[in-house]
């Protein structure tokens, strides 16, 4: 027979009260936070697991704002390089209209007025700021403007040549930014040329143009020459060497004056050259503008040239020519920025799908985890109340026994 003491009978009913209670107190945790797993305790397995899919959604998390971060810039230089494209080409419709013949003084001062403002509207465009301040094509110096105009009046880039970049997923960045000097500045101009050693001042060169890309590019496979030099010599030949000192053919190869002729795919005029008087003639061809520039020397020509001789005219032709070369250079250099702006923005809402499902997923997971069946909950919550209140009965009674009152 087992002796059983009194105070065993009470520390084994106070001690099974407490598991009971606190099994109690453990459900009604669980139902009022909704939480299967409050402390390790309850399910170490699990809160190891949680852990580590807490960590896994913070990182999710960060990233996510990053994308956020990332569409918004590209969006908003996306939109501000298709501003650009809409003011330049109303600036080459303007300078259309300013290559009609008929226009008087007061109608091409008309249209540089015009220029002028859209010149302003162009340099404000790229001079955008993004929503905490920054200028978004100065590259790497956000604070500083991008673009200002110096003593003369020239809108001048004051930014740098970096370019931001953006890690949106593990391993995966993108940039989220492109500087204006590679945007507005850098653009390819049109061939043009000009007297570089004049000793016959009434000669000149004119109507110099690109006819044939695929000659040029045939007798320049791998790059373009800087310049190419055109000599008389004495005999009238026209001589025409590149910057490396080759000689080119020349088509026809016998100077007249006032007639066209062709080297490398680029057509010029000569006129009142004097055979062997030492004139140079060259022909700027791998040449860079700022689209800014093509339009003040538009505003410039417009405002200055005069028309009334022949050399005049001359320059007038080519200042509208060249300009409508440069202004469409500038356009396709903006739409290709574009394009690549396309690319980067179809990659980071990609990225931006592929988070929202992994979220969802990692979500799935710890909510299987984590999260009470109240179904359940609630069930062993009524069980384990009628259980303690059993045990708090049967205690009660067992704990009012005495040997005494059999006595």
């Amino acid at each position: 027979m087992i002796r059983i003491s009194s105070q065993q009978i009470f520390s084994g009913g106070i001690n099974r009260l407490q598991e009971l209670n606190t099994s109690l107190n453990n459900t009604q945790q669980q139902i009022s936070t909704g939480q299967r797993v409050n402390k390790p305790s309850d399910d170490p397995v699990a809160a190891a697991r949680i852990l580590k899919l807490d960590q896994e959604l913070s990182r999710v998390e960060t990233y996510q704002r990053n994308v956020d971060l990332a569409d918004n810039r590209l969006n908003q230089e996306e939109s501000a390089l298709e501003s650009s494209i809409d003011v330049i080409q109303r600036i080459r419709e303007l300078t259309v209209q300013a290559g009609n013949g008929s226009l008087s003084a007061n109608d091409r001062r008309s249209i540089s007025s015009e220029l002028e403002e859209r010149l302003g509207q162009l340099a404000n465009i790229a001079n955008t700021r993004d929503a905490s301040g920054e200028y978004i094509f100065s590259g790497f110096q956000g604070s500083v403007k991008a673009f200002e105009q110096d003593a003369s009046g020239s809108w001048i880039y004051q930014g740098d040549e970096g370019q931001r970049v953006l890690e949106i997923d593990d391993g995966v960045t993108v940039p989220i930014s492109d500087n204006g000097k590679d945007i507005f500045v850098r653009v390819p101009a049109a061939i043009t040329g000009e007297h570089s050693t004049v000793n016959t001042p009434s000669a000149s060169l004119s109507g110099v143009s690109l006819v044939s890309e695929a000659n040029l590019a045939a007798e320049y496979p791998n790059s373009f020459p800087d310049d190419i030099t055109v000599e008389v010599d004495v005999g009238g030949n026209i001589i025409a060497t590149d910057s490396q000192g080759d000689v080119l053919t020349v088509d026809p190869p016998t100077y007249q004056s006032g007639e066209p002729f062709v080297v490398a795919g680029v057509e010029a005029t000569l006129t009142d050259a004097v055979p062997g008087a030492g004139d140079v003639f060259t022909l700027q061809i791998n040449e860079k503008q700022s689209v800014f520039g093509t339009i003040e020397n538009l505003i410039a020509g417009l405002n200055n040239i005069d028309k009334s001789s022949p050399g005049g005219q001359a320059e007038y032709d080519d200042l509208i020519a060249n300009s409508l070369i440069n202004l469409d250079n500038a356009q396709e250099s903006i739409i290709l920025k574009q394009t690549e702006l396309g690319g980067r923005m179809n990659a980071v809402e990609s990225t931006k799908t592929f988070l929202e499902d992994s979220s969802v997923y990692t979500n799935e997971i710890r909510s299987q985890l984590q999260d009470v069946d109240y179904a359940e909950a609630i069930s062993n919550l009524s069980f384990q109340s009628f259980v303690l209140q059993a045990a708090q009965q049967s205690f009660a009674q067992v704990s009012q026994l005495s040997l005494f009152d059999r006595l």
